[in-house]
């Protein structure tokens, strides 16, 4: 796709690469974190950003510089290599420090075949340089009200030292270059910009979609994928997985009494005070509400006797809260169903159930009780 072959300007072209790399690069980002969350491994997405980008963008500016290696056109790339810093360092917000960012420079000027010249230790510093000036800048320009101004201040700086660089080896057209990338930092901060808010709505979307709006626990649709993974996890690694199921005691009454928003609120408290005591112990112990009043909470890993800790500092918190609401103070306390993962257990339903029997026997037989089995 050049000039002189399809009467395509390299700009344009240059244009959609640059665009097309970036397309890649979420694309394989979402690929991966959505294969670690189906497995449920407990790898954040932060650091699969960081290390996907760093290793993503190493390997396309060595694989492209490759071209040019030797030749008297070894530029050729520099306006994609400060667009990956920029990637990196101010939209994905790696942060390196110093001692690894020293190796990298040296391995790629070897590789480059100029680690003795001068001016390749001046564009290292320079890039360097930039990068935590971006790295910087990602932190600082939120403060203010045209963060855009901000980067491109940095870039014009920091391209414009390098190019100059460059144009004391007589090559030409630097100026030019340095015009695009002006134009191709300013299309990288749309781009990203755009993709951004468009994972913030699916973000939004999916927290809504698994989330109790009222008490900002789990829902009842994230009990159910998550009981069915860690049920057939636990058949077929024969491990231990316990459950605990419990409600408000007399909650009609509460909303009779006092008024639905009353109710609302001891939902909220209840909800803050099992999370707080569950994070306490082993942020793995998961709490979602399933119900009205119903609350559920999975044990992956444990067994009855295992629980038996965690359940008694959530039953004593809860019933020694007191809620209050406008003028109002509500005693509140709970109902408890405990049990374990049988062999016999065909479906996540069975363990279900037999917690719920739980549950109601303790209702029937006083209220404010643990039974378990």
């Amino acid at each position: 796709m050049t000039w002189s072959n399809w009467r395509i300007s390299p700009f344009v072209t240059s244009i959609f690469f640059i665009l097309g790399v970036l397309t890649l690069y979420w694309v394989l980002f979402n690929w991966i974190t959505t294969w670690f969350h189906a497995r449920h491994i407990n790898i954040d997405d932060d650091t699969v950003n960081a290390w996907h980008g760093v290793i993503y963008m190493l390997v396309f500016v060595f694989v492209m510089q490759l071209l040019v290696v030797g030749k008297a056109d070894s530029w050729e790339f520099v306006n994609f290599h400060l667009i990956a810093v920029v990637f990196c360092s101010f939209f994905l917000n790696i942060r390196m420090p110093y001692y690894s960012l020293l190796p990298v420079v040296i391995v790629y000027m070897v590789f480059d075949q100029s680690i003795f010249y001068w001016e390749s230790w001046s564009y290292a510093v320079v890039f360097v340089l930039f990068f935590w000036s971006m790295n910087y800048l990602r932190l600082w320009v939120p403060k203010h009200r045209y963060p855009w101004l901000y980067y491109y201040g940095a870039v014009a700086f920091y391209g414009g030292i390098l190019w100059g660089l460059i144009k004391l080896k007589d090559w030409d057209n630097t100026l030019q270059e340095y015009g695009y990338l002006m134009i191709f930092a300013g299309l990288l901060y749309a781009y990203v910009n755009m993709l951004t808010q468009d994972s913030e709505i699916k973000l939004r979307l999916a927290q809504f979609a698994s989330h109790d709006a009222l008490t900002e626990t789990e829902n009842f649709a994230a009990y159910t994928e998550h009981i069915k993974y860690l049920f057939d996890d636990s058949a077929k690694n024969n491990l231990n997985l316990s459950m605990m199921m419990f409600d408000i005691d007399h909650f009609k009454h509460v909303n009779d009494t006092y008024g639905h928003l009353a109710g609302d609120r001891v939902l909220q408290e209840v909800a803050a005070t099992v999370t707080t005591v569950l994070a306490a112990n082993d942020e793995k112990v998961k709490l979602y509400r399933t119900g009205g009043e119903e609350f559920n909470v999975l044990f992956p890993g444990y067994d009855l006797a295992s629980t038996k800790v965690i359940v008694r500092q959530v039953f004593e918190a809860v019933n020694h809260l007191v809620v209050k609401y406008e003028d109002e103070e509500i005693n509140v306390s709970i109902s408890v169903g405990v049990s374990t993962l049988h062999q016999a257990d065909g479906s996540p339903i069975d363990l279900y159930n037999r917690v719920d029997q739980n549950l109601y026997f303790s209702k029937r037989h006083g209220r404010m009780r643990v039974t378990v089995e």
